[in-house]
């Protein structure tokens, strides 16, 4: 009896994963996150059609290794169309 009274109050006392209040690195929300990602966006896809590519280490560099950023990236630019390859490909193409 005693640990299913633990449990419960375990429930009861965890935080609510809000993403509006959450923080992550350097403090920003996620929608922090995701707006700094959907800025940095045309920046890429202007070295995308420069280059023909862009590295995933090269997006990871330039989002200041923000791995939230990084991965919101991805999916915005996969979103407009781009190849985002794969872990035996990183990179991103047209």
């Amino acid at each position: 009896m005693y640990w299913v009274y633990l449990e419960i109050e375990y429930i009861y006392s965890m935080d609510s994963c809000d993403r509006r209040v959450s923080s992550y690195k350097n403090g920003k929300t996620f929608d922090q996150c995701r707006d700094i990602a959907e800025s940095m966006n045309p920046n890429f896809k202007t070295q995308i059609d420069e280059k023909g590519k862009i590295l995933w280490k090269e997006i990871l560099e330039q989002v200041n290794h923000d791995e939230l950023i990084y991965k919101l990236t991805l999916k915005f630019l996969r979103r407009d169309g781009y190849n985002i390859g794969n872990h035996r490909i990183p990179e991103v193409k047209k």
